[in-house]
């Protein structure tokens, strides 16, 4: 199930995912399935999806859960390039 477009690393890390959920005792299929899903939510958080719409990078969302993560001031009030910038990726 691994997509042509994956770099080396990701193929790795679906092929890792897959092992780690047959050792869990799934079938083949949904290991197959839950390893691709991963590796796919993975891209897209880090902008490597290709039909991403908002030009790549990660979304408001989650540069905004970050920044909760880290404790950003003010940033309930900040659009998305605001967000990047306070995290240091503007």
């Amino acid at each position: 199930m691994p997509q042509q477009a994956w770099s080396d690393k990701r193929e790795r890390q679906y092929e890792d995912i897959k092992k780690s959920e047959r050792d869990r005792g799934r079938s083949e299929k949904r290991a197959e399935q839950i390893a691709a899903a991963t590796v796919n939510k993975t891209r897209a958080e880090h902008g490597e999806t290709k039909g991403s719409r908002s030009g790549g990078g990660k979304t408001r969302d989650q540069l905004y859960d970050e920044a909760r993560r880290r404790n950003i001031d003010g940033r309930s009030k900040m659009n998305k390039q605001e967000l990047a910038d306070a995290l240091g990726r503007g």
